[in-house]
């Protein structure tokens, strides 16, 4: 037996449920007079007397754990929701005014579509709408969206797609062509379970699927990350690198061989990406997918703080990758995407390389794979926000590389970097991999190495292997990830990229 579905909540609701309590103040004017026929005007008549509103949207200010937020809601009780002139003029208002006054904008569509009695002229409003969320990203201002069920057509093609964060409630029904109109068009169903919040999240389409209740929390990390550019450095103080955590002037030379730093690198019980953010950082908040239909479980994006400042992370997920699943173009395409984040938002990037190398198969070379490594590296090189790139562990070939060109590069004491896995550099020079040791030493693929060619600027000790010590690590880099942030976040924007272009410009010379 099938559990009932829960009860729609209407905007006033969701807003209550949401936002602190008390705090609500309504951007809305009453809805200008129309000339519209004597049919329209009495739907629209009995859509005011059945919802108390005058208009499909709702939108205001309020404080969301003590942050002033402007909001954006749709109500399906007012003719499903649809969009028409006067609801996209609402909208945009609200948009703009947002824009204007420097706020966060949470959205919460909820619709049908464009209302079908106001025609073409009402089905172009997406247009205007799309325009001025753009300015408002435009602006370095979060965008969030809730899709609520359902929200189909003009209004997921337009302002429900480009939240900066996108979650949807539990068994939402979400897509662009409304089953209805497909089943008359097509004389059959639209198949089941597709136009589904947890199919989009699956298809990394969503990032999320989240119950009303805990919206406020998530939204709260989020922004406590993505608004805090220009705040960080006022909260409190944290405590910042110790002696021992490593230094630009430390040489790293411990005596381990090339063989042992790469054979270090590849036990299971390293830790990555994940264990880094559980106990080093704080306000994480998961990402999925691309948001055009791909998730790969190789690259772990998010948005976290280190010591307060905030970032985008781009993570090598060791869990993630296989010699049956290894990195594919996909995980680049999500990198990307974090890297459209940071720009946006002007947040710092900060990369965590730990690959064995990207894919080799019909799949990557179809899906182009060299492809969207070069665009990667085109991106993050020209990235104007400040970009900071970690060898956290493995770091073989073209998977590596998309994700190095940063500001400043760091490696944890057995992390590496080199254009193959040493036993491929072997099976190149001397068509078998039992040189594999040697080659990792010719080529200098050592954090030690990378440190003396000025490829590395700081190398974090391990003490003697980090998965000897993972929350010791973990805490240690956390430390040094605090300072790295601070330190990009304070540097002048014109200087640090000329500086970024002349480091890779004159790299070995």
């Amino acid at each position: 037996m099938t559990s009932p579905k829960p009860a729609r909540l209407d905007a006033r609701t969701l807003r209550d449920l949401v936002l602190d309590p008390g705090s609500w103040q309504s951007w809305d004017a009453p809805a200008p007079p129309r000339e519209i026929d004597d049919a329209y005007a009495a739907e629209l008549a009995r859509a005011a007397q059945k919802t108390h509103q005058d208009e499909a949207i709702v939108t205001g200010e309020a404080t969301l754990r003590g942050r002033r937020v402007a909001v954006v809601a749709g109500e399906f009780g007012f003719l499903a929701g649809s969009i028409g002139i006067a609801t996209a003029e609402r909208l945009m208002s609200a948009v703009e005014r947002a824009t204007d006054e420097g706020l966060p904008l949470l959205a919460a569509p909820i619709s049908g579509g464009t209302r079908m009695q106001e025609g073409t002229v009402a089905f172009l409003q997406m247009i205007g709408i799309t325009a001025a969320i753009a300015r408002h990203k435009e602006a370095g201002l979060p965008y969030l969206v809730y899709l609520r069920g359902p929200t189909f057509g003009g209004v997921l093609a337009s302002w429900g797609s480009l939240g900066h964060v996108t979650i949807a409630e539990p068994g939402a029904a979400i897509g662009f062509l409304g089953p209805r109109v497909y089943e008359a068009l097509y004389g059959e169903p639209f198949p089941a379970g597709v136009q589904t919040a947890e199919n989009l999240a699956a298809r990394g389409l969503i990032d999320a699927v989240v119950p009303p209740e805990e919206i406020g929390e998530v939204a709260d990390r989020a922004l406590r990350v993505l608004a805090a550019r220009s705040s960080w450095h006022r909260a409190a103080p944290v405590d910042g690198p110790v002696a021992g955590d490593g230094t630009d002037a430390d040489d790293p030379e411990d005596g381990r061989s090339a063989w042992d730093v790469v054979t270090a690198s590849r036990r299971s019980d390293r830790p990555g990406v994940r264990r880094l953010l559980r106990i080093a950082a704080t306000d994480v908040v998961t990402l999925n997918g691309t948001g055009a239909g791909e998730s790969d479980p190789g690259l772990l994006l998010a948005l976290a703080r280190f010591g307060g400042a905030p970032c985008v992370v781009l993570g090598q997920d060791r869990r993630g990758q296989s010699l049956s699943a290894p990195l594919g173009p996909g995980a680049l395409r999500e990198a990307r995407r974090g890297m459209r984040l940071a720009a946006e938002l002007r947040l710092p990037l900060l990369t965590l390389i730990d690959t064995p190398g990207a894919a080799l198969s019909v799949a990557a070379e179809e899906g182009g794979m060299a492809g969207e490594i070069a665009r990667c590296l085109q991106d993050l090189v020209m990235l104007d926000a400040p970009t900071l790139a970690v060898l956290l562990g493995q770091g073989a070939g073209g998977g590596a590389l998309a994700l190095v060109p940063a500001d400043r590069v760091l490696a944890a004491a057995n992390g590496w970097l080199g254009p193959l896995p040493p036993e491929g550099a072997s099976a190149i020079v001397h068509r078998d991999t039992t040189h594999a040791g040697e080659m990792a030493a010719s080529q200098g693929v050592r954090a030690t190495d990378l440190w003396r060619d000025g490829i590395v600027d700081r190398v974090v000790p391990e003490r003697p292997d980090a998965a000897d010590e993972p929350v010791e690590f973990c805490q240690r880099l956390g430390r040094v990830l605090a300072e790295e942030l601070a330190g990009l976040l304070g540097r002048d924007d014109v200087e640090r990229m000329r500086a970024r272009t002349r480091r890779w410009r004159h790299l070995g010379r």
